[in-house]
């Protein structure tokens, strides 16, 4: 279990020749649209960039994490590659956000402050990255498996990801964007899990967070899937009650019972025929 405790740091120096979003030096992020944003052929093309890079940044984590190493030097990894393509860690400094990626270890459900308790044996750990490129905020997020892991674990992690790809195929043009809670909230039922409810996906584009918000769990609201629209996509699934409390960082979030939480995440855009994921091909299931 991470520690519950984690002194902000300052803030890593980004080169001068990388574009950063007003939050750096504020904190504070400008607000998207009041409602969900349909994108230009330029719009799009920019979120096709900034959602490839920062897939690729993700995948590189395979190669690099092991048992031992801390996610503070997960962290700093991530961080000195997003900038060396020319490219912001959007997370950080967002509402005072310290670090330029979430790591959340086993029972933690999501925005995880990388710190420096080394990775165990048997730990599961989402890795969530966005970065600000070219004026485009692309993001995504995967499970990754520390040495040996349990089948439980694995199993948490696999139907995750079945919820989050079944969650795309029902997306398309005029469809109910409820579907995708249904969808999700379905799967995780019959897996005997629970859907975390408190956290959702979004509308992405000049800025990290926007309409439409897209719930995870079964729900009627309403609201329709629209070509030009790009949202993020990221169930997260529990195998103990669902419920969740933030520590007293204000960001680190745990399950209450101490069970164990996996998410995915994928960042969409909506066609005229269908759907694209940009930060796509789809995920893949770690080893081990």
């Amino acid at each position: 279990m991470p520690s519950k405790t984690n002194k902000p740091s300052q803030l890593k120096e980004i080169p001068k020749n990388v574009v950063t979003p007003k939050y750096y030096k504020t904190a504070q992020p400008t607000m998207g649209p009041s409602t969900p944003e349909i994108k230009s052929t330029e719009q799009i093309n920019g979120m096709r960039q900034s959602c490839r890079l920062a897939r690729e940044i993700l995948d590189s984590i395979h190669s690099i994490i092991k048992v031992g190493m801390t996610t503070d030097e997960l962290d700093d990894y991530v961080h000195n590659l997003t900038v060396s393509r020319g490219a912001y860690p959007s997370p950080l400094n967002y509402k005072g956000f310290p670090k330029s990626i979430c790591t959340s270890v086993n029972n933690v459900v999501c925005h995880g402050i990388p710190d420096h308790r080394p990775l165990h044996d048997g730990d599961i750990v989402n890795v969530d990255i966005t970065v600000f490129f070219k004026g485009y905020h692309g993001d995504c997020s995967a499970m990754f498996y520390v040495g040996n892991v349990d089948e439980k674990g694995k199993q948490l992690s696999r139907v995750t990801l079945e919820s989050l790809n079944e969650a795309i195929k029902v997306c398309g043009p005029g469809r109910p964007i409820s579907d995708i809670g249904n969808t999700v909230d379905r799967i995780a039922r019959k897996n005997r899990m629970r859907v975390v409810a408190e956290y959702i996906g979004h509308g992405i584009g000049t800025y990290f967070h926007g309409y439409p918000e897209v719930l995870h769990y079964a729900n009627n609201e309403k609201g329709l899937m629209l070509p030009g629209m790009t949202f993020t996509i990221e169930p997260i699934l529990a195998q103990g009650s669902g419920r969740m409390t933030v520590l007293s960082d204000g960001w680190t979030s745990v399950t209450m019972d101490g069970s164990r939480a996996a998410q995915w995440e994928h960042t969409v855009l909506i066609t005229r025929s269908g759907v694209e994921v940009l930060t796509g091909p789809d995920h893949v299931l770690p080893e081990g």
